[in-house]
């Protein structure tokens, strides 16, 4: 059974210090994970607008937004100016690859593109995606392996480019496990390695959980299901306030009897031919605001 690791890196903040913590705890595991970056500004504090999201108030009570990600960075967009991640934090960034760990691409700006792609055009898609793309090239020396879409938020222009790019695997959807993306009755080449497993910040409060309730709500879920999962963190959460519950996590995961891996460690341990072919839909997950894409139900082989 294989736990692969994919870490969403969101803001500055996150970046800068949530990073270093999740490298630091990493390698006293010795586990190699999956870090996917945001790459242009730091607009977070443009997230506001989201106010008139069903479920959005109620998420940002049960999770403590401010204590996670700061005024500061809530500010950053509206009354402070969004500093730039990628240029600020270059050498951070290659410190993830040095030490052995996936590097992708999270996206450009995340609020922009977590908040206006579901609508946008292919010229707005590709634009923003050739920012975060070019931005990764001048940081690595090459073109990103792998895409991770922030908020689970696509569109299919957005996969269509991910083709043009020659991707193999990307993880921009929630399932059950990997497969061909369908779009527009068009099946994909760049396999989705969808995030299986419910976040902390979904599960923390409801019903009462406190995070080591939900921490043990997953080791639950995973105890008896042997098989294969894709799980998420957030480099403000699970890099800062959560860091000790997320070792937890590792090491019940590691007494489970899952090997962690990366995402493309996975991908290349998977015949892409014989997974299933799947549509890629819209759907509500429990304990998250809006809609997200996700895997349909009706795979086919």
């Amino acid at each position: 059974m294989r736990l692969i690791l994919k870490v969403d890196v969101d803001t500055l903040r996150g970046t800068r210090e949530g990073v270093p913590r999740l490298l630091a705890l990493l390698k006293q595991r010795h586990i190699h994970a999956s870090f996917l970056f945001s790459l242009g500004p730091d607009h977070t504090g443009r997230a506001i607008k989201r106010v008139f999201r069903p479920g959005f108030f109620s998420k940002v009570q049960r999770t403590s937004v401010v204590e996670h990600y700061g005024i500061r960075t809530l500010l950053y967009g509206t009354l402070l100016p969004g500093p730039d991640i990628g240029r600020r934090c270059a050498d951070l960034l290659r410190s993830c690859r040095d030490a052995g760990h996936e590097t992708g691409i999270h996206t450009w700006d995340h609020v922009l593109w977590q908040d206006h792609v579901a609508t946008r055009d292919a010229a707005w898609t590709q634009g923003q995606m050739e920012l975060a793309q070019n931005r990764y090239r001048t940081i690595f020396g090459s073109a990103a392996p792998t895409h991770g879409a922030a908020g689970w938020q696509m569109n299919p222009h957005a996969l269509r480019q991910l083709d043009a790019w020659g991707m193999a695997y990307s993880s921009d959807t929630r399932g059950t496990g990997p497969f061909r993306p369908r779009v527009d009755g068009e099946i994909l080449q760049c396999v989705q390695l969808p995030t299986t497993l419910a976040t902390l910040d979904e599960l923390i409060g409801l019903d009462g959980r406190d995070a080591s309730g939900a921490a043990r709500l997953l080791l639950e879920r995973t105890a008896g299901a042997r098989r294969d999962e894709v799980f998420t963190l957030h480099s403000e959460l699970e890099g800062s306030k959560l860091l000790d519950v997320f070792a937890l996590l590792l090491d019940g995961w590691a007494s489970q009897g899952y090997q962690f891996s990366t995402m493309g460690e996975y991908f290349h341990a998977l015949d892409p031919a014989s997974l299933p072919v799947a549509d890629v839909i819209w759907g509500e997950v429990a304990g998250r605001s809006g809609q997200l894409a996700q895997q349909s139900p009706n795979a086919a082989r």
